[in-house]
């Protein structure tokens, strides 16, 4: 076991680009909304710099690349609309698990560790896409972007999971592969371990000051 996991007795995970690369079906439902709305699609490319705020954010960054000023808040609400029902309609077709989460996930399960899914993604997709890949029964708790009042990088969520497990931040350890990621986890006092081949807005993850970083989950056991 990683000798950052061995003291621990929660471990919180980021979902998009820490577990699964979920760019391919996020971008294919971004461009079917803009085209819905008349515009250019953006391409995935771009979407890769642009996820880990929450799909609003993602929306409103494709928004203002396209029409270069501010989104304006009826278009903003108009193409979000578009775009969570495309993306609810196929939210898995391109998403794929990355090598080694498996095998960390039923490693630290194994241990009698207790995990926690934290993502700034809507929580109405959180239940499909652990289904897919067989994953539902791995978390004790699922926390979505919507889920409370404060997403990441706010450590509120971090301190919710905490709390329902009934565990002190110290014993915690946050994963994920972005700054919101490794920021939450430092102001809710959790230890905290970055990925480096997520998304992260075109910056390395390490210029955060991670306590460790693994090239793989399947590290962590």
């Amino acid at each position: 076991m990683h000798d950052l996991v061995r003291d621990m007795r929660m471990v919180a995970f980021d979902l998009d680009g820490t577990l699964i690369d979920s760019v391919p079906d996020l971008a294919a439902a971004l461009d079917a909304a803009l085209e819905d709305q008349g515009m250019p699609p953006a391409g995935e490319v771009r979407v890769r710099d642009w996820v880990g705020n929450g799909s609003r954010r993602l929306v409103e960054r494709a928004l203002g690349d396209v029409l270069k000023r501010p989104v304006d808040e009826d278009e903003l609400e108009a193409c979000h609309a578009r775009f969570l029902a495309h993306y609810h309609a196929s939210p898995v077709a391109l998403t794929r698990l990355y090598p080694g989460v498996r095998e960390a996930i039923d490693g630290l399960i194994d241990s009698g560790l207790s995990l926690a899914l934290i993502t700034n993604k809507p929580k109405a997709f959180i239940a499909p896409i652990l289904e897919h890949f067989d994953l539902a029964d791995c978390f004790g708790l699922c926390l979505g972007g919507d889920s409370l009042d404060e997403k990441k990088p706010d450590p509120a969520p971090l301190l919710h999971a905490a709390a329902h497990f009934g565990v002190s931040p110290e014993v915690c350890l946050m994963v994920g592969d972005s700054r919101h990621d490794i920021e939450a986890g430092k102001r809710a006092g959790f230890r905290t371990l970055a990925v480096p081949y997520g998304y992260n807005h075109g910056e390395s993850v390490t210029a955060s000051r991670p306590d460790a970083v693994v090239e793989s989950l399947s590290e962590l056991v």
